[in-house]
C-alpha cells in the first residue's frame, strides 16, 4: 500500500502537471469505485485544481468552489500518467481523469477492487474521511510522545495506526523501528523517554529521507513502480536476507496478510519474537535467540 513517502511523491508529480489545470470530465471505468453520489460526479468538470493534499493515505484534489475528489489507493490501486494523445490506456484503469495537457489514470492491480473515489463539497466532508491521525512531519517532540503514549499499545501498532499517526503503514514503520533500534512489540507505556525521543527522530529522519530518495528517483517523472519493497530498505521485505547493520538475517512476524520485519540483534537483544503459525509448530525446536540460528 502506497504510504506517506509514495503519496508525498504523488502529490509533486500532481502539482507539477495538473494544479491550475481545468478537469475536463472524469471517465468511470468500474461504477463501484465513486463512493458517494452527491454532489454529482459531474460536478467537478470543468473546475481548475486549486490545490493537492494528503488526509493520511489519501490523496486530495481541491478544486475551484470547494469541491473535493478523494482517492484512496489502498493495496493495489497506483496512478499513472499518460499524454492527452496517448493511443492505449493502461491496464486495470478503474478512473480517467482528463486534462488538457495529460490523463491521470486510476489503475488497480488484482481481482479485489478496494480503491475508492469520494467528492466531497466541503472541508467538513473531508474531515469526515479524515481518519484523525496527526502528521509526524509537523509535529513537535512533545506532542509525539504525548501521543504515542495516550493508549498502551505496541509500537507496531501505534506506528500504523491511522487514527494516532498520518499516512504510516507496514513498510516505513519497519524502517523506523530498525533505524530506532526498538522492538516492533515493545509497549508506548513502557518506553523510557530516552527512547521515545529515539523513535521521533527517526521517524522523522525516515520519512524525510524515502520522501528524497523516492523523489530523486523520479528526476521529474511521474512515479511509476510505487511499490512498498525497495532494495534500499534496511528490514521491510528483506527476510533472511542480512542486516545492513550488524549482518544477522533478518526476521519476521507473520499475522493475517501482513508480516513484520524486524533485525534481533539490533532491536530485541538477540531474541527472536515468536510468530504465531511457526512458533506453534515448532514448539520447542522454535529458535528463541539469533544465536540459536546457527
Amino acid at each position: 500500500m502506497p504510504e506517506l513517502p509514495d503519496i508525498e511523491v504523488y502529490l509533486i508529480a500532481l502539482r507539477e502537471r495538473i494544479e491550475g489545470q481545468a478537469l475536463g470530465r472524469i471517465r468511470l471505468k468500474n461504477p463501484f469505485l465513486l463512493r458517494t453520489a452527491m454532489p454529482p460526479i459531474e460536478s467537478v468538470a470543468g473546475r481548475r485544481v486549486v490545490e493537492l493534499r494528503r488526509i493520511g493515505k489519501r490523496i486530495v484534489m481541491g478544486f475551484e468552489g470547494s469541491l473535493f475528489l478523494v482517492v484512496h489507493l489502498m493495496i493495489a490501486g497506483r496512478l499513472q500518467w499518460r499524454d492527452a494523445d496517448a493511443l492505449r490506456e493502461p491496464r486495470n484503469t478503474l478512473a480517467v481523469f482528463e486534462f488538457d495537457n495529460g490523463h491521470v489514470y486510476l489503475t488497480e492491480a488484482g481481482s479485489k477492487r478496494r480503491a475508492s473515489l469520494h467528492l466531497v463539497a466541503d472541508e467538513a466532508g473531508l474531515d469526515a474521511l479524515d481518519p484523525g491521525g496527526l502528521d509526524v512531519m509537523s509535529m513537535d517532540a512533545a506532542t509525539f510522545v504525548r501521543t504515542l503514549r495516550a493508549s498502551n499499545h505496541t509500537l507496531k501498532r501505534a506506528l500504523t495506526d491511522p487514527h494516532i499517526f498520518s499516512g504510516i503503514g507496514n513498510a516505513y514503520s519497519d524502517e523506523i523501528l530498525h533505524a530506532a533500534k526498538l522492538s516492533p512489540l515493545a509497549l508506548t507505556s513502557k518506553l523510557s523517554d530516552t527512547d521515545a525521543a529515539a523513535l521521533f527522530a527517526a521517524t522523522r529522519a525516515t520519512l524525510a529521507a524515502w520522501i528524497a530518495r523516492l523523489s530523486e528517483q523520479t528526476s521529474g517523472k511521474f512515479p511509476e513502480k510505487v511499490t512498498a519493497f525497495h532494495h534500499a530498505m534496511a528490514v521491510h521485505g528483506r527476510y533472511g536476507k542480512p542486516c545492513p547493520v550488524c549482518g544477522a538475517p533478518i526476521q519476521r512476524i507473520v499475522y493475517a496478510d501482513n508480516e513484520t520485519n524486524y533485525c534481533a540483534r539490533c532491536q530485541t537483544g538477540g531474541r527472536i519474537l515468536a510468530d504465531r503459525a511457526l512458533s506453534r509448530l515448532l514448539h520447542d525446536d522454535w529458535p528463541r535467540n539469533i544465536d540459536e540460528l546457527g
